[in-house]
């Protein structure tokens, strides 16, 4: 078989060519870790049977009636809970920051285009939000096969853009969404604590499900940096000249309490806070994700 897991290195899925191949070859490899299928019982049941056409697939097949009728019949399911999810995706300037390849905007435009993917052959409906300092495009959730060519070729085009204002974003789309539904944000949360997390307390206010992708830089997290730099504020273009092994003890204290605070509101407030780095697999994403589903459903 073939071992997917070297391929779903962030640095070798950003050197392949087509989001819908880097896409796939995520959520391929991901179901091949996997000892069973994830999707069974998720979001379609049975609903009845009827006679084989040309071009159905084949895996719908009910072979147990072939057996006792010998005539093709293919089962037919009906969608269980009409999920609608929502993919809200940070575009700002500090997602565009990279010190191993890819960048945090890449990274969650890749988890985007899976996690579209693997919904879509879910059967569920799913939307796409890009957002900055306000919503830049909205694409309204749709479970059609041919709605994931939509939502790649959007991904596909994004660039970091300046500054950010995640709350913002946030309010605007809990006002927006109606019905009850996913929310996924990906996000770095370079943002006031205070005003995202209202943001997405406002999500729950109305009874959505949220899920929070918090997406960090390995240097963003260790600030490793071996000699004395100027460091540039991506947004605000405001600079610091400093010593990085002098601070690092402070900084690593610092991002760690700025972190076990959306952890902690996230938890008290029923969000599923997911904390990923650049550096390791999607898969560990997607898991975290199917997780979140299981408890859905």
């Amino acid at each position: 078989m073939t071992d997917y897991k070297k391929y779903l290195r962030p640095d070798i899925v950003s050197r392949l060519s087509g989001l819908e191949i880097k896409a796939r070859l995520v959520v391929e490899g991901f179901i091949a870790g996997l000892h069973r299928s994830p999707y069974h019982g998720f979001s379609v049941e049975f609903a009845e049977h009827r006679q084989y056409m040309p071009g159905d697939p084949l895996k719908n097949i009910d072979w147990k009636v072939y057996s006792r009728t010998d005539r093709f019949f293919v089962k037919e399911f009906e969608e269980e809970t009409n999920l609608k999810a929502y993919l809200l995706l940070d575009i700002s300037g500090s997602m565009g920051y990279h010190s191993n390849g890819i960048s945090k905007l890449e990274y969650g435009s890749y988890l985007c285009a899976a996690l579209s993917y693997l919904m879509l052959q879910q059967r569920d409906s799913v939307g796409l939000v890009v957002f900055d300092q306000k919503i830049q495009k909205y694409i309204p959730p749709k479970s059609a096969a041919t709605h994931l060519h939509v939502l790649l070729s959007e991904l596909d085009k994004i660039q970091a853009s300046q500054t950010t204002n995640v709350s913002s974003a946030l309010h605007e789309m809990a006002e927006r969404i109606k019905r009850r539904g996913l929310i996924i944000l990906l996000s770095d949360l370079f943002d006031s604590p205070e005003k995202i997390m209202s943001g997405l307390k406002h999500f729950r206010h109305r009874k959505h499900e949220v899920i929070v992708f918090h997406i960090l830089d390995p240097r963003e997290r260790d600030f490793s940096f071996p000699q004395e730099a100027i460091f540039k504020d991506i947004e605000t273009q405001e600079e610091i000249l400093t010593s990085p092994w002098q601070i690092q003890k402070d900084y690593q204290a610092k991002l760690q309490e700025w972190i076990e605070k959306y952890r902690l509101e996230s938890r008290e407030s029923l969000i599923d806070y997911v904390l990923l780095d650049t550096s390791v697999p999607f898969d560990e994403a997607l898991f975290a994700y199917l997780s979140k589903r299981q408890r859905l459903f």
